[in-house]
């Protein structure tokens, strides 16, 4: 994910009139989580435009704010790796149905930071608070059937039946009443949601104040020099 991506993104959600909308990827990840040479490791501020939007979105990221505020119903169809924010991404989905090439990773950890607010919000009320705090603090990556094994994802189908089983359900729901369908995904918001805002406002707060750290340093270092990093508490 880039900066343009992140609007594009949000921009999409926003705009669509859409019965269902569904996420997957080109080639073959879902989504590898943000950009680490434009994003994570430049210390350079975030260009004007995306800060304005993050200002209307109250802190949450914006193209987080556009899916979990949309009452459109969406189905992620996880094609490949989703890791880091790609993992986030899936998270935000309503349904998600994986390939058995997918693959789930909280990677912030090991980046020496927080994960965003679908991490703190979603994953726990998927798989539990003891699975999601393991996965949250490792940064372990675990395959498809194992997703489904814990209830991360609906699905594991053939990687060539992803995209027609994300359009069968696509369907069923588009076949539906759109009102009800709308209204129900409001309900399933309100009640079992977190304060979006909230929480996304002090998720950033967390990840501001760790980039600044020696270890979210040495753990975006260590990526791109593609060796292990060594951690110092600081």
């Amino acid at each position: 994910m880039t900066y343009q991506s992140y609007m594009e993104l949000e921009d999409t959600v926003r705009g669509s009139e859409a019965r269902v909308l569904i996420i997957t990827g080109e080639g073959r990840a879902f989504c590898a989580g943000d950009d680490l040479k434009q994003i994570l490791g430049n210390p350079a501020p975030p260009p004007e435009e995306f800060a304005e939007r993050a200002k209307r979105s109250g802190g949450l990221t914006p193209a987080a704010d556009a899916l979990l505020s949309t009452d459109i119903p969406v189905i992620a169809a996880v094609n490949g790796p989703a890791v880091g924010w790609g993992m986030e991404l899936a998270l935000m989905a309503d349904i998600r149905v994986a390939s058995v090439n997918a693959k789930f990773g909280e990677l912030f950890v090991i980046r020496g930071l927080c994960c965003d607010a679908p991490g703190l919000g979603r994953l726990a009320s998927l798989v539990g608070r003891e699975r999601a705090a393991e996965l949250l603090f490792t940064g372990e990556v675990i395959d498809a059937q194992t997703a489904k094994d814990i209830g991360l994802v609906s699905r594991v189908v053939e990687h060539e039946a992803l995209l027609p089983t994300a359009l069968e359900i696509a369907g069923k729901i588009a076949g539906n009443p759109p009102l009800a369908v709308q209204a129900i995904k409001a309900g399933l918001r309100r009640t079992l949601d977190p304060d979006w805002q909230d929480t996304g406002r002090w998720a950033s707060q967390q990840i501001g104040r760790l980039r600044k750290t020696a270890d979210s340093a040495e753990g975006i270092k260590a990526f791109l020099e593609k060796r292990e990093p060594v951690y110092v508490g600081r």
